[in-house]
């Protein structure tokens, strides 16, 4: 190892062999000027390979200040600080240099351990650093697994693919060994230069490893002139990093597919919104702080397939470069599925990229609705409610299916009536597994998105005057010939599994009858001729006008009370009654 003398003086001295180590401690106030000269016309290699100043330093109180020459008055080669991230090595140009180091007034210890020798940059050490840049390599200090040279430096810069990380491990590892590595090391840094970024320092015979955060590192070997070892074999790689996650989304309704993703994620994969196309390259997104395509599910390419109880929708977002004969960078494919199941519309994304496969799913619905019509032509919905009717009536019901899918089949399953809207108390069936349970119930062949029926009205007895029905419709691919769309009424022995797309259920209602709107009507009208008559009721006495009320309170508990007897003689449940007219 260097030698060096305990007794030479602390703060400053000139220098003048061919190599030294150098142990400094300085307390506060110092400013201490070292010279390094000789003769001979050679340059000097300056290593300052620990140093400890005031932990609450800066550069402006406390430094280490290198010079190009004979004083300080020589030009500056660079400064060393507290926050100084590196080993700094120092090279003058000429067979002098000076270094001047200045303390605060904090009362500290501060410790440095400098050395310095001469040397001809013209001599060249075998295998000791130079360039490499393949994905993986190896590399061994001079002369491995025979001693390293004494005074070597040797740089070795590692430069890989762009975005990726480089892992630095060693085979074997021997370097003197002492405490702060200040004699023989090897530094590592973050980065093709040896000025910053510092990621570690070794020595001894540990087996260090260490990552870089880009796709460049620099490896530093020191040695001084004494007690050279076997020094190191070492072995790095380039390490790709995780793929970025996919930011994107799908929403799938009964009629379109949109697709979202965000300019951050097609920046991390090198690209932007016009490297973007679906199946169907005309189809374009619309770009705001996000790239959006909503499309129908019928068009922009959008493949359709049938899976026995689900129908899919297929779309693929490709990202690649266009307009040139070669690329090097990754063809991204996003596929986009909704997928319409039995009670929901089911929306699958997925990412390929070299096999790699990311996944997110939302969940909605197909937009079904039911509403009843003026004739059988279906042209004009009723819109009032509740549904005024006459008894025996003839009521024509519509299921709708909101999409733009030309091929989609609707079917009426089951359709129920009840008095209440919860359907949780009496129930009639009017259609059951496709089949008529009511004989005024007439079917109409499926038509495209739309499910029809008629029947002739009715109310429930003992019961409220108000009539809900709800129908089970199922949804089919209108291509595939034996799907439950196709075969009409299908018993409950013969029943299967059959093929259909979505099963949901529909609600309309209530239905009334006419002659409870005159009674509603009438009562209305009541009660506006009460209110017009109101001021002149107040010239009676609040006596009488209590007992008319009695009265009226009597008469309409006597007309209750007639006419539950009545009702228990007639029955109760479902009757067919004639029409008034």
């Amino acid at each position: 190892m260097f030698s060096f003398k305990i007794r030479e003086p602390q703060c400053g001295a000139s220098l003048s062999d061919p190599n030294k180590a150098l142990k400094i401690n300085l307390n506060s106030n110092a400013n201490c000027l070292w010279h390094i000269q000789r003769s001979e016309n050679q340059t000097i290699r300056l290593i300052f390979s620990y140093f400890k100043f005031n932990p609450s330093s800066s550069c402006e109180t406390e430094s280490i200040k290198v010079y190009d020459g004979p004083s300080s008055n020589s030009p500056l080669l660079g400064q060393v600080c507290n926050n100084t991230d590196a080993v700094p090595v120092f090279q003058s140009s000429s067979n002098s240099l000076t270094f001047l180091i200045t303390t605060n007034s904090v009362a500290f210890t501060r410790n440095f351990f400098v050395s310095y020798y001469y040397f001809s940059p013209e001599t060249t050490i075998e295998n000791c650093g130079g360039s490499l840049t393949g994905p993986s390599g190896t590399f061994t200090s001079p002369n491995y697994p025979a001693a390293y040279p004494e005074f070597t430096y040797c740089v070795w810069h590692i430069q890989t693919t762009k975005n990726s990380k480089i892992s630095l491990e060693f085979q074997d590892f021997f370097l003197e060994l002492d405490q702060n590595c200040q004699f023989d090391f090897l530094a590592v840094y973050d980065g093709l230069t040896t000025d910053t970024g510092l990621i570690g320092k070794a020595c001894g015979v540990s087996r260090p490893t260490f990552e870089s955060s880009s796709n460049a590192m620099t490896v530093v070997l020191s040695t001084d002139y004494a007690n050279s070892y076997r020094g190191f074999s070492a072995r790095y790689t380039s390490v790709l990093p995780s793929p970025p996650e996919p930011d994107t989304s799908l929403t799938c309704s009964s009629d379109r597919m949109t697709i979202v993703l965000s300019k951050a994620y097609l920046d991390s994969l090198g690209y932007n919104e016009t490297h973007l196309q679906l199946n169907d390259p005309s189809c374009r997104p619309v770009t705001t702080d996000q790239v959006i395509f909503s499309f129908p599910l019928s068009s922009c390419g959008t493949t359709k397939k049938d899976e026995d109880l689900s129908i899919t929708y297929t779309n693929v977002v490709t990202i690649s470069e266009s307009g040139n004969v070669i690329t090097r960078k990754k063809i991204v494919q996003i596929i986009a599925k909704c997928i319409m199941e039995k009670n929901s519309t089911l929306e699958v994304i997925y990412v390929t990229e070299n096999n790699i496969i990311q996944n997110t799913a939302s969940v909605g619905r197909y937009n079904v609705s039911m509403s009843f019509y003026d004739s059988d032509s279906f042209s004009s919905p009723v819109l009032e409610s509740p549904y005024y009717v006459d008894l025996n009536q003839t009521l024509f019901a519509q299921v709708s299916l909101h999409s733009t899918d030309p091929n989609l089949l609707v079917f009426i399953d089951t359709c129920t009536a009840s008095p209440q809207s919860d359907f949780g108390s009496i129930t009639y069936d009017l259609i059951r597994s496709g089949c008529k349970k009511d004989d005024t119930v007439v079917t109409y062949q499926p038509l495209e998105h739309y499910g029809r029926f008629r029947f002739n009205a009715f109310r429930f007895l003992r019961r409220a005057p108000s009539v809900y029905l709800q129908c089970d419709v199922l949804i089919c691919d209108s291509n595939n010939e034996s799907s439950r769309c196709t075969k009409g009424c299908v018993s409950r022995q013969k029943r299967e599994t059959s093929s259909y797309t979505w099963k949901t259920k529909a609600v309309v209602g209530p239905i009334r009858l006419k002659r409870d709107r005159r009674a509603a009507d009438h009562l209305e009208s009541l009660t506006g001729t009460d209110a017009e008559e109101t001021p002149n009721l107040q010239r009676y006495s609040f006596s009488t006008l209590s007992v008319v009320v009695l009265i009226s309170n009597i008469i309409i508990v006597v007309a209750v009370v007639v006419k539950y007897h009545m009702n228990c003689l007639s029955g109760s449940g479902y009757q067919k009654i004639p029409s008034s007219y």
